[in-house]
């Protein structure tokens, strides 16, 4: 159970319209969401400082980034939620998707430029810094721009996590899970129904 309950309807008019109109039709708003609308200002502030609209990281490379730091930072709930809505439209497989949360991030099946944000992420969760080495296959790969939105993504997803687990919010229905490995330990992803309809749909912070 939740730690502090989410929003029901009917939610206040401008609560009610940023759900609209972030929403796909069709889907109820997140649990994330509804929860963050108990609070107008954070719920305010934490939109005005989404990262999801076009950007200077490619969508695959965005969403590599969100996997890893989310699920690097044990949050299932967001990492579950992106996987569902983006894994797919972006071509991650099965694979990928796995790598994500126990691979390391010279994983074979990641390309250069992948592995180079990977590395990054693994070093300010590990390390609060990124590394010489890492920062040296950053720069191989991107501009000054790209590296800045990729830090970004980086810390607005620690404050996305951070929300997710202190709240201990419920999964979403849809979301992929972390999977059971034979010990019974969690071990990394796997999706729990078909995402297949969520992925070709826009993204709950996308559908402006």
């Amino acid at each position: 159970m939740a730690r502090i309950a989410p929003a029901e309807p009917p939610y206040e008019p401008s609560i009610a319209a940023e759900l609209a109109r972030i929403m796909p039709t069709g889907v109820p708003p997140l649990v994330l969401f509804r929860t963050l609308a108990r609070s107008p200002r954070v719920f305010g502030k934490m939109f005005a400082g989404g990262l999801l609209d076009k950007g200077p990281l490619s969508l695959r490379q965005r969403e590599i980034v969100i996997h890893r730091t989310t699920a690097r930072l044990g949050c299932e709930y967001e990492w579950g939620v992106h996987v569902a809505f983006f894994a797919e439209r972006v071509g991650l497989t099965p694979d990928h998707v796995a790598a994500t949360v126990d691979g390391p991030s010279d994983a074979v099946c990641w390309a250069p430029d992948e592995q180079a944000l990977l590395a990054a992420v693994d070093d300010l969760i590990e390390q609060r810094a990124i590394s010489a080495a890492s920062w040296s296959m950053l720069k191989a790969h991107f501009d000054d721009a790209q590296l800045l939105e990729a830090i970004a993504l980086i810390g607005y997803y620690h404050t996305i996590s951070f929300l997710c687990v202190g709240l201990a919010l419920p999964l979403e229905s849809y979301a992929a899970r972390f999977p059971v490995d034979q010990t019974g330990e969690e071990k990394g992803p796997s999706a729990q129904g078909s995402s297949s309809q969520l992925a070709k749909g826009p993204h709950p912070e996308e559908a402006a």
